[in-house]
């Protein structure tokens, strides 16, 4: 149980408006899953399955995982609707420190780095969209960070807005690919298959699978500015996840009926094989565009969620002071939105985010794992707190889902163990960091 002070998380003059409802919400959440993943990972996925039917079912079983933890993540936004989301819950059930340590990893590495990582994917698919390669893609990359900051700046109306646009472009774009695939067919048959995957063999595959699948915990972090998020807030995570989980099996799908699975296991860009095979070049650019509109959508909602974090842990005093500022017209976190843009750029121009979020794929599920386990203390310590939402069966659910990702968490850190010692050591060395701030904030 914490046994430091609750420090409110926003000022007391300025609060968060809530300006949004279910359908903005489920946006967020479509939005913050789909990224570049289901455009590149099925052939990554391919190459570790023996066959078409395996492809689908290690899909098919991380989105049930998935949607698990939205149910989860559900309880949690419906007890606590406010900014901050899993550092909010861990911060409650189990202490300032741990909080702080799961906001150190989003800052430094987790949010940040994937914000600097998705934009240049998204310079270098715009570019391969209209026929230009750029000769280095971290001006470009820097530029759109900084542009979705200045929209994000003038509050969650101009985010959500740009949002619900990305997100509908990119369902579009999906649609297309999944028509496109499911109309023309004409894969080769397929081989006599090999023997089917072992158990231990599949729960080295889901890591992929649920790192594409991983996301919808974004909602959570704007759960202070959704209206009526007792009721909206389950509702966006239960739609949105059963939105993507369809997305990503019919897309599948229209992989295995173009390319065949050895055809998908071959291939370096599945989605624009596919639209080449069908459409020719011009297939292959309409594709490229959709995936850039895609990954700045998921740049959109990092921006968005993270700075909300921020934002909270300047509040507590564990982060720069200012960083807890809200805008007085906007009610945006202005400061956290400009402290977490100058971190994302350097990171972008540096070019160092391919290793850190390679270091900190093991910390990022541990620590998803951490908040979906508040869920047994709440239960325990807040027994009495009427809840709109509960998680069903539980605690079966979570019990599910904590087995699972330790066990996937387990297999990766076997079979990377130096990334995995990397993603530690840069976990652990938020612990000084987070001492000095509380000794500065004392002072």
């Amino acid at each position: 149980m914490n046994s430091e002070p609750a420090i409110p998380a926003a000022s007391a003059l300025v609060t968060y408006a809530r300006r949004l409802g279910v359908w903005d919400a489920s946006m967020i959440v479509v939005g913050g899953v789909i990224g570049s993943g289901i455009f590149l990972t099925p052939a990554a996925i391919a190459r570790q399955t023996t066959s078409g039917a395996e492809q689908l079912l290690a899909w098919a079983i991380g989105g049930v995982i998935a949607l698990i933890g939205a149910l989860c993540y559900a309880e949690l936004g419906s007890r606590r609707p406010t900014a901050g989301g899993g550092y909010v819950y861990l911060r409650e059930a189990f202490g300032l420190i741990v909080a702080f340590v799961y906001g150190w990893n989003l800052l430094v590495v987790n949010h940040s780095g994937a914000i600097a990582a998705v934009a240049t994917v998204f310079v270098n698919y715009a570019g391969a969209a209209i026929g230009v390669t750029p000769a280095d893609p971290r001006p470009y990359a820097v530029g759109a960070i900084v542009f979705l900051t200045g929209i994000n700046w003038f509050g969650i109306r101009a985010g959500a807005l740009t949002q619900n646009i990305l997100t509908v472009l990119k369902l579009i774009a999906i649609s297309a690919l999944i028509v496109v695939g499911l109309v023309a067919r004409g894969a080769p048959p397929p081989v006599a298959s090999t023997a089917p995957m072992s158990p231990f063999a599949l729960i080295g595959v889901l890591m992929p699978v649920l790192f594409s699948y991983g996301g919808w915990y974004y909602v959570n972090d704007i759960a202070g500015e959704i209206r009526e998020p007792h009721r909206n807030l389950p509702r966006a995570l239960i739609f949105g996840m059963l939105l993507v989980a369809a997305c990503y099996l019919l897309a599948n799908m229209a992989y295995l009926a173009v390319l065949g699975h050895d055809g998908l296991a071959a291939s370096q860009a599945p989605a624009a094989d596919l639209m080449r095979h069908v459409l020719g070049e011009p297939g292959a650019r309409l594709i490229a565009a959709g995936i850039a509109i895609s990954t700045l959508g998921f740049c959109n909602i990092s921006v968005i969620g993270a700075a909300r974090v921020f934002q909270v842990m300047g509040a507590d005093g564990v982060f720069f002071r200012s960083a807890g500022y809200l805008h007085p017209r906007w009610r945006s976190p202005n400061v956290a939105l400009a402290l977490l843009a100058v971190w994302s750029c350097g990171l972008a121009l540096t070019g160092t985010f391919d290793q850190l979020l390679n270091y900190s794929t093991v910390g990022d599920w541990l620590g998803m794992a951490a908040v979906i386990a508040t869920l047994f203390w709440y239960h325990r310590a807040r027994a009495a707190e009427v809840v709109p939402f509960k998680v069903p069966l539980y605690p079966l659910l979570p019990l599910v889902f904590l087995v699972v990702v330790l066990w996937v968490v387990a297999v990766t850190a076997w079979s990377n163990p130096r990334d995995a010692g990397m993603g530690v050591l840069i976990t652990l060395a938020g612990l000084p960091v987070y001492w000095f701030w509380r000794w500065r904030s004392r002072a």
